[in-house]
This record gives structure tokens, sequence and C-alpha cells, in this order.
């Protein structure tokens, strides 16, 4: 699987659940996480971070929205629970993206709605625990990025291994081979 993603939290109520959303975004092979306008108890928020992953991976504290400054190319991906959002599971991921997600008592700012290239929700009668909801959104981006077998009609496992990777030859042999055949 090409590309990145990091994970973060406007704002934060319960900072243990951050520590859980740290932990998951660690397992699921993070690039980096963030908070936008967060004040926690760093100390509360490592009583859940079992993998000490702010150790692991970069963590950018912004103090706001405007010092938000995320990687050239990274789409944003707002989580919201909102009618005009994309399912989660008809959600196309982009190779290179940043998902963030409200505080658990409030929803994302309208300013940070704005800012997003996509915001997507996970189809669900309520709205889900913050480290949760981060949980499956990371675990769909791997499930639909990643290389896996392909699932059976029936109930059960694969009944073969993966497809293996073939890499094409280079994009320069493959314009030199079709310059010379002209």
């Amino acid at each position: 699987m090409r590309g990145y993603f990091g994970i973060g939290v406007e704002g934060i109520s319960k900072p243990m659940n951050l520590g859980s959303l740290l932990r998951s975004a660690h397992a699921f092979g993070a690039s980096f996480a963030f908070t936008i306008g967060a004040a926690f108890d760093a100390r509360q928020t490592a009583l859940a971070d079992t993998s000490e992953a702010v150790g692991s991976l970069p963590f950018h504290p912004w103090r706001d929205l405007a010092a938000m400054d995320l990687p050239q190319g990274c789409r944003l991906v707002g989580v919201e629970l909102v009618e005009e959002a994309i399912e989660l599971p008809s959600f196309t991921h982009p190779s290179r993206a940043a998902y963030v997600l409200g505080a658990e008592r409030t929803s994302l700012s309208p300013a940070l709605q704005e800012r997003c290239d996509f915001v997507v929700r996970i189809p669900a009668k309520f709205c889900f625990n913050l480290a949760i909801a981060g949980a499956l959104v990371m675990y769909d981006r791997m499930i639909s990025l990643g290389r896996f077998a392909e699932r059976p009609v029936r109930a059960g496992g694969p009944t073969g291994p993966r497809a293996r990777h073939v890499h094409g030859e280079p994009v320069w042999k493959r314009r030199h081979r079709a310059a010379a055949a002209k």
C-alpha cells in the first residue's frame, strides 16, 4: 500500500479517548497524529496509549485551525455524522490523507468542515465513541487499500493465498519500446 495517513481530533473532551485513538493509529501504521485547539492532560492520555504512540510517530498539537499545516498533497477527510457526508463503505480513500474527528461533545466546527476535501460518515443509528470511530475509519482504509485475498462467496476465509503483486517494468522502458516500435 502506497501513501500515508494521519489522524487527529479538533478539541478534546475526554483525554482517555484521545489516548485510545493514538494507540489505534500506531497499530494501524499512521504516519502522524494531531490535535487542533485541544487542551488535554497528557498523563491521562498516556493511560490509554499503552503503545506510547506519541514517542513512535510525529504528533502535532496545533493551537488552532489556522496553525494546521498538513503535508503538501495531503487530503483532509472529516469524519462527521451529517446527512451530506459520504458513507464510509462507499468512500475511496485518498493515498495521502489526514482524517479528523470532532471532540465527542461537539461536532467538527463549520470552519474545519469547510476546509475538508471530503466528509465521511460511518453508517450507524447514532454516533460512536471518538476512539471507536477513528479505529473504524483506519480499518476501512486498511481493508480497502491493502492487499488481501479476495473474500470468498461462501462463509469462511479465503480458499487460496492472496494474489502476488506484480511489478510492471519501469515507465522509461515502456516509452523507449513504444518509440522504437514506431
